[in-house]
């Protein structure tokens, strides 16, 4: 099998998917109106409530979702075979992840802009909210605390990626005070800022950056999730559009641009896929395909995130309401062309089936390591750069995705200690700086407290975020499916995918719980208990709704 076949069928698929397929839910099911006032304008306040040129708050939205995750779960999954990663990439993203999106971003904004927990509250019940809130809660404190370990270990593997990863903050300020401030022409500006990045990508190999062994006493790795969670605290309480929004809309731009400069690549080179499409010799150790490949890719097919930043962010920021279909849709067919070419990458990107078994020696082996060199190897023949550029543009594609979805992870978690604020009138936890305190603070809890000096106590509970955060998307879904239930549309389009969901990551979570327990994992034990009984507990509120709704007869 050629790469370029796959690639084909991905784009073509995905664009059935936007031109045809979200139309139809947005008019249809939706009905997205241009006449509803939405919460950017009702409520705008110059810091969180900015009314939003679509195609800047696509950037911001898509950044924000994607972080690393995209090219990781992929990049691991193949080790089943590429056809199964391949086949949920394009069926996930095109009838789950940008339905899930839009209708997240659609669903806050007909509820003033709040977070999908508050939304639980108004939709179910105040315990509903309660027992969601506890689920968002954990799922942004795995994110932003291994995030933060997954920058870290990139900006030491890759000194040359530092320069390019930290200037980017530099071109985003002065481009969010080009757009806001003096009202540039956008265009201009968008060129402008990618020529920026680029620059710096060009001068990271030539100015590489290394923080000394130890500094204050804390190892480099420590020092770099330190210095990550400080930028994150500030980037958090400064008005979206003065960093945030044009440092995520500048970065979709630099993503698309290496994707275009990727998959030209896979144009000329045309390599042959190495990988089996059914893995047949898995290692020994790794777990069946089904459920963990729903669980594993997440981002790039559904992820339950997605509705933490569309009904956090996103969902503030859209000027009208048909916007939802371009900036949550289309952000999900982006992250889905950032999965299929990590899929491609990793399966054609080496030089035969026994170099691709080298690097898959065991479940959780590939991930952005794989995706660098091979992608690095495809990007250096095909537009005739060198090899280290090749890695450091693609390490920095990488670091500034995770970057985002880590200081947008920081601000969702902010608002989940400002809305617990107001759900307990709690005024000191109102204020936005002190917010942000607790939401750092519970991340360097974790990152320190559980992980000791090298910070990376994140990654003791990582391996519930899979069911966690797929979990949250059916949860998500079901929010949906009642809402489109009251204004009397048709539910089977978020009804069919929230039960698949569910099924699924309940399912992965019994086998987590099992393996757990067989390991005497007690910690892992407690909180996958917590989960599970949380998100029974919230679909019993939502099923119970969704019968006294049917047995009222009052959506026929």
């Amino acid at each position: 099998m050629n790469a370029l076949a796959l690639m084909t069928i991905g784009f073509a698929f995905f664009a059935f998917g936007f031109f045809f397929y979200s139309r139809y839910i947005a008019d249809k099911i939706l009905k997205l109106d241009p006449n509803f006032t939405p919460p950017s304008k009702e409520f705008e306040d110059g810091v969180d409530f900015v009314p939003t040129n679509k195609f800047v708050l696509w950037g911001h939205h898509f950044t924000s979702v994607a972080g690393a995750a995209p090219i990781v779960g992929p990049a691991i999954a193949v080790i089943w075979g590429w056809a199964p990663a391949f086949i949920w990439v394009l069926l996930g993203t095109v009838f789950i992840a940008g339905v899930h999106d839009m209708s997240a971003i659609w669903a806050s904004v007909r509820n003033k802009g709040y977070s999908i927990g508050t939304i639980s509250g108004q939709i179910l019940s105040k315990r509903a909210r309660s027992l969601m809130m506890v689920v968002i809660f954990l799922l942004l404190l795995m994110v932003n605390a291994v995030f933060a370990v997954v920058i870290a270990g990139m900006m030491i593997k890759t000194p040359s990626s530092v320069l390019p990863v930290w200037g980017a903050l530099v071109v985003a300020f002065f481009i969010g005070q080009a757009i806001y401030k003096f009202k540039l022409n956008l265009p201009l500006v968008s060129l402008v800022g990618v020529i920026a990045l680029y620059a710096l990508i060009y001068l990271g190999p030539q100015y590489p950056i290394a923080l000394p062994d130890t500094v204050m006493g804390l190892d480099a790795n420590a020092a770099w999730i330190i210095l990550l969670f400080i930028y994150a605290a500030v980037a958090s309480l400064l008005p979206v559009w003065m960093l945030l929004q044009p440092r995520d809309y500048i970065n979709g731009l630099q993503l698309f641009v290496g994707l275009f400069a990727l998959y030209f690549s896979f144009i000329v080179v045309s390599p042959d896929i190495v990988a089996p499409a059914f893995n047949s010799n898995v290692p020994a150790g790794t777990p069946s395909l089904f459920p963990l490949l729903f669980v594993t890719i997440a981002c790039g097919a559904i992820s339950g995130f997605h509705g933490l930043v569309s009904t956090g962010t996103t969902a503030k920021q859209i000027k009208c309401e048909p916007d939802a279909r371009f900036v949550g849709y289309f952000g999900a067919v982006g992250e889905g062309l950032l999965a299929l070419a990590a899929i491609l990458a990793v399966s054609a990107g080496f030089a035969s089936m026994a170099e691709w078994e080298s690097v898959y020696t065991k479940f959780g082996a590939g991930g952005i390591g794989a995706f660098i060199d091979g992608g690095g190897k495809i990007l250096s023949m095909g537009i005739g750069i060198s090899p280290e550029i090749s890695a450091t543009m693609l390490t920095v594609m990488a670091a500034l995705f995770a970057g985002t979805t880590m200081d947008t992870g920081v601000r969702l978690q902010r608002y989940i200690f400002q809305e617990w604020g107001d759900v307990y009138n709690l005024d000191l936890l109102k204020k936005g700086w002190v917010a942000t305190l607790f939401a750092v603070g519970s991340c360097l809890l974790l990152a320190f407290g559980a992980g000791g000096a090298d910070g990376k106590g994140g990654m003791i509970i990582w391996p519930l975020f899979g069911t966690t955060n797929q979990l949250m998307a059916g949860l998500t879904l079901l929010i949906i499916t009642v809402m489109v239930m009251r204004q009397k549309g048709k539910i089977r389009y978020t009804l069919v995918p929230l039960l698949f969901l569910l099924f699924v990551t309940t399912y992965g979570l019994l086998l987590q719980l099992v393996d757990f327990y067989n390991k005497q994992n007690w910690l892992l034990i407690v909180l996958d208990c917590v989960i599970l009984i949380a998100t029974i507990m919230v679909c019993l509120e939502s099923f119970s709704v969704l019968k006294k709704a049917f047995n009222k007869d009052e959506f026929k």
